[in-house]
């Protein structure tokens, strides 16, 4: 019985406890004149995921997404949305952690990025930007295979 009650305890624990959008900024700095454009924008986009400790077992992960929008030399656009979830993880092995947050964590929060995005260019005026899904465990391994490169080269 006694095993049974300690058990739970060590049991892995992954749940989201709020997805939110921290920050949301959209320019349109040349309006109205952009509108009266008929070529289509050339998109880029910037992503980065961030995590901290906010206490025991807590963890905010911040998704950070700029999206600049150009039509020849001038700039249809600009997005910047800061996307975050605060996540409850607990009893992982210490090697699983920064994957869970690195990976995990902006794997959750990017469709409701996506549809922040998509949600705040509409209502500026522009049709609906739908953002191609991002393989976050990609990025991870390059990030990783960067660190090790930078720790191995001497200064």
């Amino acid at each position: 019985m006694t095993d049974q009650q300690a058990q739970p305890q060590d049991v892995p624990v992954f749940n989201i406890e709020k997805i939110y959008v921290k920050d949301l900024s959209v320019e349109v700095p040349n309006a109205p004149a952009i509108f009266l454009e008929r070529d289509q924008p050339q998109m880029e986009m910037q992503i980065n995921a961030q995590s901290d400790k906010i206490e025991d077992g807590i963890y905010q992960c911040v998704l950070s997404i700029t999206i600049t929008a150009k039509i020849k030399d001038k700039i249809a656009f600009l997005v910047e949305l800061q996307q975050a979830g605060i996540f409850r993880i607990q009893h992982i092995p210490a090697e699983a952690m920064e994957p869970a947050l690195a990976v995990g964590c902006p794997n959750i929060i990017f469709p409701y990025a996506r549809e922040a995005i998509s949600d705040a260019v509409l209502k500026a005026g522009f049709p609906p930007l739908l953002l191609q899904p991002v393989n976050f465990e990609v990025l991870y391994m390059q990030q990783q295979q960067q660190q090790a490169q930078a720790a191995g080269q001497p200064n």
